[in-house]
């Protein structure tokens, strides 16, 4: 569950180490009552402001940029009744036609994107749980 004030790792090559979730897009309060606050979870698209960056990154600082998530520590139920969950919150930031800015991602990315339609994501990351 990514929400907002949320830490990302970003887990492509595009100069971006860190970012903070600053909103979430497309989704209204998870339920009513206590909690009210809207989640992100794998498959979502949040903006996001850029906190740590490479001196060669392209992305200015400054700006709101958007990014899908593909990991996160939060258990993620599947159909079959399995879970899933990593050891960090990650994303990778994405143009505003949803495609890769970068051209390599690191790590694993779930098979939730696919459902998602970010094919693109998949077909780059070097595993797919």
């Amino acid at each position: 569950m990514i929400q907002q004030e949320t830490m990302l790792n970003i887990a492509d090559n595009s100069g971006v180490k860190t970012a903070q979730c600053i909103r979430v897009l497309g989704r209204t309060s998870a339920r009513k009552g206590k909690c009210t606050r809207v989640t992100a979870s794998i498959g979502d698209i949040v903006c996001v402001a850029i906190k740590k960056r490479l001196p060669s990154c392209q992305l200015d600082r400054k700006k709101v940029h958007r990014c899908v998530i593909i990991r996160t520590t939060y258990p993620v139920r599947r159909p079959d009744g399995s879970y899933v969950r990593f050891d960090s919150n990650a994303g990778v930031m994405i143009d505003g036609e949803g495609n890769p800015i970068g051209t390599r991602i690191f790590g694993a990315v779930a098979r939730e994107l696919r459902d998602k339609n970010f094919m693109k994501i998949v077909s780059l990351a070097s595993e797919v749980v």
